[in-house]
């Protein structure tokens, strides 16, 4: 009988960096990592050399794996200002253990990515006049600018930061399953007993009553899950009266222009956070993972859900920026199903584009009609994408979120002369999907006893670093845990 002190769903930055700490603190812990994804050095994406999505099987390697999905995007670090007294983005685990305390655990988790190779220069910390000056402009068009210290690692120098990583941990003693799927969790009297896993390669062959299921037993068991777990994380919750609180789903584009455009704002911060509420609705409406010369890419989750991200390399740049627009929905009473929603709309803009992401000029929107591939061929702004399929992404995208994402970036174009220029690019969807939001207490606890939420998936952060900081305090309760 296997057994272990504690077990950890996912290999995300929260459940690396968790690890890492345990080692750190008490080498005799046994500590099991489990995640349906390869090893960092065999997650490899072929659209490289195919310029076409292969939707690997039996899971995306951008998604999945060590390391996780967000570190495949452009691996991008967000720390904080030491005047600030909130955290702006990155999540909630402020609300958990304190700001003071946030900053602490960001900067000793930012001391590891140094210690692990990551680029010691910081962006969006040398021209604070001038960005002072598009904050001014900004609030005139009821726009927020969310300026931050960012440590930028790069596409693929995550991949050999996380190498060294996930090597560290193997030399520690840390035991990781990989391609290994955590079918269901064993929880008996409202206390957590441990998990039943099955190999990712018989996850797809196998009919329900004939699983081939092992029982790895633990103490306590950690969801690190992620956002590519999150509709595993809804059925955990169903299955096992995890208790939850309503969530939100996150629903837009990837927009992408001319670096010249955007110049002003990848010189002096790298990457801008615009937030505002544009009317009539007064949704919250964010720009996010700004990619300064980048790529856009596809990536694929649970049903066979093409989504679209970008990327952002150290060493290959192309002309153009790209950077998500996301509107936030929250549903009241009586609909509660957030990924569904998220999911509905993404299966429509994927059947329209032929199980491919969609891509339209933001003129043709003006307009009312489709692009086609003859206009986009001609287009000022040359697509990084070259899957992507022309096409009318309104079919899909609901009334109401294409008209937040128009209105925001009309406001915009007040602040960044040009964003609105007709020929720039609209990819969907963007859709950034959370598990409704797992209730836990200052100990990340959840109502079974032994069970912890941390990470995006379950709703407490959103973003590589706070993730990672996450992870950090999880291992620092668990190693004074009796």
């Amino acid at each position: 009988m296997q057994k272990y002190d504690i077990i950890v769903v996912g290999m995300g930055p929260s459940s690396i960096f968790l690890a890492y700490e345990m080692v750190k603190l008490d080498k005799t812990k046994k500590v099991l990592l489990i995640d349906q994804g390869k090893r960092v050095e065999n997650r490899i994406c072929p659209i490289e050399k195919t310029g076409t999505c292969t939707k690997c099987k039996p899971f995306c390697n951008i998604t999945s794996g060590f390391s996780g999905a967000g570190a495949f995007s452009d691996g991008k670090l967000s720390l904080y200002n030491k005047e600030d007294d909130d955290f702006y983005v990155g999540g909630e685990l402020h609300h958990y253990v304190g700001v003071e305390n946030t900053k602490k655990l960001i900067d000793y988790a930012d001391q590891i990515y140094l210690d692990f190779g990551a680029d010691k220069n910081l962006e969006g910390t040398k021209y604070k006049e001038e960005v002072s000056e598009i904050k001014k402009k900004a609030q005139k068009e009821g726009l927020t600018l969310i300026d931050i210290p960012i440590r930028h690692l790069g596409t693929e120098k995550a991949h050999e930061l996380y190498k060294k990583l996930e090597k560290y941990l193997e030399d520690n003693g840390i035991d990781m399953m990989f391609e290994t799927v955590v079918d269901d969790l064993i929880i008996e009297d409202g206390h957590v007993k441990g998990v039943k896993v099955q190999k990712s390669s018989e996850f797809i062959k196998q009919a329900e009553e004939n699983k081939n299921l092992e029982t790895i037993y633990g103490n306590n068991v950690i969801i690190a899950v992620g956002r590519k777990g999150a509709n595993w994380l809804v059925d955990m919750c169903t299955k096992h009266n995890i208790a939850t609180q309503a969530g939100v789903v996150d629903i837009g584009v990837r927009y992408e222009l001319p670096d010249e455009v955007m110049k002003n704002i990848n010189k002096y911060m790298y990457e801008g956070k615009f937030i505002g509420r544009p009317g009539p609705f007064g949704d919250k409406v964010r720009t996010f993972c700004q990619n300064p010369s980048g790529f856009v890419s596809s990536e694929v989750y649970d049903h066979n859900l093409t989504l679209v991200n970008g990327h952002s390399y150290k060493d290959r740049k192309s002309t153009n920026t790209n950077l998500a627009i996301l509107v936030s929905h929250r549903f009241n009473h009586p609909f509660d199903k957030p990924i569904d929603y998220g999911r509905n709309v993404a299966k429509n803009l994927n059947e329209l584009g032929g199980g491919n992401v969609l891509v339209q000029r933001l003129g043709d929107i003006y307009r009312g009609k489709r692009t086609w591939e003859k206009e986009l061929n001609n287009n000022g702004v040359v697509p990084t994408l070259k899957s992507a399929v022309p096409g009318d992404i309104t079919f899909a995208i609901g009334y109401r979120t294409m008209t937040d994402i128009m209105q925001f970036i009309r406001a915009l174009d007040k602040v960044v002369e040009g964003f609105a220029n007709p020929e720039n690019l609209l990819y969907a969807p963007e859709i950034k999907f959370y598990s409704n939001k797992v209730t836990i207490d200052e100990n990340f606890e959840t109502n079974i006893k032994g069970l912890y939420s941390i990470g995006d998936g379950g709703g407490m952060t959103r973003g590589l670093m706070m993730a990672s900081a996450s992870g950090v305090q999880m291992a620092r309760i668990l190693a004074n845990k009796e």
